[in-house]
């Protein structure tokens, strides 16, 4: 392996590259969204959607009324994708394959559709085309929709005054679909199929391989997945390698696209919102608060896997287990924070070879609350309602009542904004402690599902709980999660810890669009400037801290510090 003065500078030249590629996009792609969701127009397809579904796209919605249609629709969609797979068999292109078993497909219904993409199963030998592309592709676009929708509507709380509504989700829905996550998706796809990913429906081919072996190398329709599932921040791969097969991920200038498609939308939503409320500025401050736990992850990440801790990485020379060799270690820790900063959980390296302190890496990241920056709109919700925390201390330190961007944060809003900060850690460790905890549960964890027993398996439980409960989908993969337990636990885990907090951030929307917009005073606390940025940064990390330290002492913390 090259020395540690040349890797670094690999990093740096990569980690330049997707900066520079986002920067350029930022403002184009940010304007453009804004604009799409405040639109008055309706595109002729949108008119013909809207009588097909019996919608008024001019009549906005109480954010109870959005509420129930957000849950519906994801219900509906829940129920389709599990039907689906149950009756895989009788399905054209299926490719000779069975039905999915209950408890894997209610696992799987509800992973595509809470935007996790989390995948109990091999790919390969599970699921045919049908259930591929009807199922989960669709579901790749609309649950990032859902979740851009109530970006937006937050927002919309924000910007509103005295309002009773905030917006219509099905406007919203067929919008971020229609307007924004098929374009892009396209033109991925089109580049993906240029830099070599595969895109046919070719099913398994038999071939011969140089020692005169016979092989069977799959084929389907990978770039047009490939693409919507980074730019929705979804994750699920075609193949159960994900980033790291070739016909996925085939070379450096791919894997460097890859990290920029996952980025893209999560990356511009700060200037979405700063235009939606007419202050940019606000939008520059959010998003450096983002960039600065994404660096701040990157580089211990790369610090801690080039440093290569434990005598077997040592002496190999570098800690490339897990990892492909035509990627290296510095685009594996660039695309392991990026993959865990968002909700994509797309991974082009093994995070469970990862070394002890450096696997903890990703897992903060998804425990920080997946705000570095986030997924496609539950990125950004999640860190406005930490900015509401940060005010509301800020509030208290100086004796005032806290506001943002001219809306007064009362108790109701600190109330909903503390149930949302408690709801992930809850189901997070609640479902870690049960595992570990139930008698009969405990058994079959330890004895089927952890395959590294000590420190490191329960780093490997707290990971999987953490990614569903944040709706991350990545894994530590020594953990065999196909279990009955494992799938039922998971499965909860990612409905609650994906609806709980919708929920809470709709009726945090609801709350702040009722309100008049209070004018700004000499007292007022300045959100734009550093000050604030710091602030933020402060309040997510200690929070996170706060919540997490002990259990990260029971797994990577104690793991790392035993070597």
């Amino acid at each position: 392996m090259a020395d540690a003065g040349a890797q670094w500078g690999v990093a740096l030249a990569s980690l330049a590259t997707v900066l520079v590629a986002l920067a350029l996009v930022h403002r184009p792609l940010g304007d453009y969204m804004a604009y799409t969701y405040q639109s008055r127009k309706d595109w002729r397809v949108e008119r013909g959607i809207y009588r097909l579904i019996g919608v008024d796209p001019s009549s906005e919605q109480t954010w109870t009324a959005y509420a129930r249609s957000l849950l519906a629709f994801s219900l509906v969609s829940v129920l389709a994708v599990y039907l689906l797979q149950r009756t895989q068999e009788l399905l054209p292109y299926s490719l000779g394959l069975p039905a999915v078993p209950e408890l894997l497909s209610f696992n799987t219904a509800v992973s595509f559709t809470t935007n996790t993409n989390w995948q109990s199963y091999s790919p390969e030998p599970t699921l045919g085309y049908v259930v591929q592309l009807a199922g989960l592709v669709t579901q790749n676009f609309v649950s990032a929709a859902v979740g851009m929708a109530v970006a937006v509507a937050l927002v919309r709380g924000f910007a509103y005054r005295c309002a009773g509504t905030i917006g219509n989700f099905w406007v919203d829905l067929t919008r971020g679909t229609l307007g924004i996550l098929m374009p892009l998706s396209i033109l991925g796809a089109l580049a993906l199929l240029a830099g070599g990913v595969i895109q046919n429906f070719a099913g398994f081919q038999e071939t011969t391989t140089l020692a005169g072996l016979t092989q069977h190398l799959p084929g389907g329709p990978v770039a047009s997945q490939e693409s919507i599932r980074l730019i929705g921040t979804n994750g699920g791969g075609f193949f159960n390698a994900n980033s790291a097969h070739p016909f996925e991920n085939p070379t450096g200038w791919t894997n460097m696209l890859q990290v920029v498609l996952l980025l893209l939308i999560p990356s511009a939503m700060p200037r979405m919102f700063g235009t939606m409320v007419g202050d940019r500025r606000q939008g520059f401050a959010i998003l450096g608060v983002m960039t600065t736990l994404y660096l701040a992850a990157w580089g211990a990440a790369t610090a801690l896997e080039l440093g290569g801790a434990g005598t077997a990485s040592q002496l190999a020379g570098a800690a490339m287990e897990g990892k492909e060799a035509r990627f290296g270690i510095p685009a594996s820790a660039l695309f392991a924070v990026s993959t865990t900063g968002t909700s994509t959980g797309a991974v082009n390296s093994m995070h469970d070879s990862y070394t002890s302190l450096g696997g903890m890496v990703p897992m903060v990241t998804m425990m920080l609350g997946e705000v570095s920056p986030g997924g496609v709109g539950a990125g950004l919700y999640g860190i406005l309602v930490m900015a509401i925390i940060a005010v509301f201390v800020a509030g208290l330190l100086v004796g005032r009542t806290p506001e943002y961007l001219g809306k007064k944060i009362t108790a109701r809003e600190m109330k909903l904004a503390a149930l949302y900060i408690l709801a992930t850690p809850a189901l997070l460790l609640g479902g870690v402690a049960l595992s570990l905890g139930l008698p009969g549960v405990r058994d079959d964890v330890i004895g089927t599902s952890i395959w590294n027993p000590g420190n490191h398996g329960v780093s490997e439980l707290v990971y999987a709980f953490a990614s569903a409960a944040n709706n991350n989908g990545s894994a530590f993969a020594g953990l065999t999660a196909n279990t009955d337990w494992l799938n039922s636990a998971l499965g909860v885990a990612m409905l609650l810890g994906r609806f709980v907090p919708i929920v809470l951030a709709l009726a945090l929307a609801g709350s702040l669009a009722r309100q008049d917009v209070v004018p700004a005073t000499a007292g007022t606390l300045p959100t734009h400037r550093p000050q604030f940025v710091g602030l933020l940064v402060g309040i997510i990390i200690l929070v996170t801290a706060l919540t997490y330290f002990p259990v990260l002492a029971l797994g990577p913390l104690a793991e790392g510090l035993s070597l």
